[in-house]
């Protein structure tokens, strides 16, 4: 008998049932992706604005924005003449306010909940956009601090360091107390480059931040904190919850006739809230730490307000640096005079500040956890 007939009915049975074999496999795997596919449609449809919105503001597209903005374009367009790399990312800001709408809307009722009738619905607008564009512009500003941050401090006009110089002949140091506003990170480093030892005291949110990713966090070390902490004479100075090293960091920075750098308006922490004040502030009470004023206080050094301020054409910036305040009195009334300062530059300039989200708002105590849920 030949084998060839045998070899071939055999192929022929082996494949047929190979066959059989892959179709039910194809069969089970799209049954596999169909049964979410078809459930997510279904839950598209019921709630498809909401799932849009989360997808391009939260999801993998607004993350992959993110990264690209940061990490290819900015640093492709930083160092091009001024009003183009500032042009290209006011039409980011732009982009952000038009795309960003759970953003956008957010800030917005903020604005109204906050200020009230000082501004009307299309000023708010105008804000909210300008908003967008100073956190796309502060990103241009972090990578013109590369090197000895000439390409940044050449569109800075500084006003009041003479203050600061005066502090330093009294040979007691000084205290810049400024806020989250403007470009409020670069305004410390770019002291620094100038030849002033700064030491700021501060978290960075690539530590703290536990909505980011690892590899967020990475990011954001690369291509901000690195650059503009490398203009600063030392580390931060960070605190830790419920500990009180700050204060004694800060003194031996401030005996050695040394800046210190630091906000008035971070929302406090649960740990140190036993510590905190609660202070007027933007038409509520919010709670704030007036840890920087207790410590000028027993070392006699002198504060002094520093804000950062963008201009029209948003490439120029004003740097501005007040006389000492007066700190007679308590540590928390010495303090209230420093936060009115803030509140005051706040309200001229509100696109500025940064921390117009609801969460935040409701962090320092200005909303009540409700508007969130009523925003939501």
């Amino acid at each position: 008998m030949s084998l060839r007939p045998l070899v071939k009915s055999a192929f022929k049975a082996l494949t047929s049932r190979g066959a059989r074999v892959y179709r039910l496999a194809l069969v089970s795997l799209m049954v596999l992706l169909s049964a979410p596919l078809v459930s997510g449609i279904a839950w598209l449809r019921q709630d498809w604005r909401y799932q849009r919105a989360k997808f391009l503001h939260k999801g993998i597209m607004r993350r992959f924005e993110i990264a690209l903005y940061h990490l290819v374009i900015v640093p492709l367009v930083a160092f091009l003449p001024a009003p183009l790399a500032y042009g290209v990312a006011c039409l980011r800001g732009d982009w952000c306010y038009r795309w960003d709408t759970s953003t956008r809307e957010d800030v917005m009722r903020s604005l109204e909940w906050i200020l009230g009738d000082q501004l009307s619905a299309a000023e708010r607008a105008r804000v909210v956009r300008d908003f967008f564009c100073v956190r796309s512009c502060e990103a241009v500003d972090v990578i013109r601090m590369v090197g000895k941050g000439r390409a940044l401090a050449r569109l800075v006009e500084i006003r009041g360091l003479e203050h600061i110089e005066a502090a330093l002949d009294a040979g007691k140091g000084a205290i810049l107390c400024g806020a989250h506003f403007g470009s409020y990170n670069c305004c410390f480093s770019l002291l620094g480059a100038l030849g002033f030892p700064i030491t700021v005291i501060g978290r960075w949110p690539s530590k703290i931040d536990g909505n980011r990713s690892l590899m967020e966090r990475f990011l954001h070390r690369l291509v901000f904190q690195k650059l503009v902490e490398r203009h600063r004479h030392r580390p931060n100075i960070e605190p830790r919850a419920g500990q009180f090293g700050v204060a004694v960091q800060a003194a031996a920075v401030l005996r050695q006739n040394e800046l210190i750098g630091t906000h008035l308006d971070p929302p406090v922490i649960a740990a140190d809230r036993s510590r905190a004040a609660s202070m007027n502030f933007l038409s509520g009470q919010a709670l704030l730490l007036p840890g920087a004023i207790t410590i000028a206080q027993l070392m006699g050094a002198p504060v002094l307000m520093t804000f950062m301020r963008r201009s029209e054409d948003w490439r120029h910036q004003v740097l501005e640096i007040s006389s000492p305040m007066p700190l007679n009195g308590d540590a928390v009334t010495a303090f209230g005079r420093c936060l009115a300062v803030v509140e005051a530059a706040i309200r001229r300039d509100p696109a500025q500040w940064l921390y117009w989200r609801l969460s935040a708002l409701v962090q320092l105590g200005l909303l009540p956890k409700e508007a969130m849920k009523a925003h939501a």
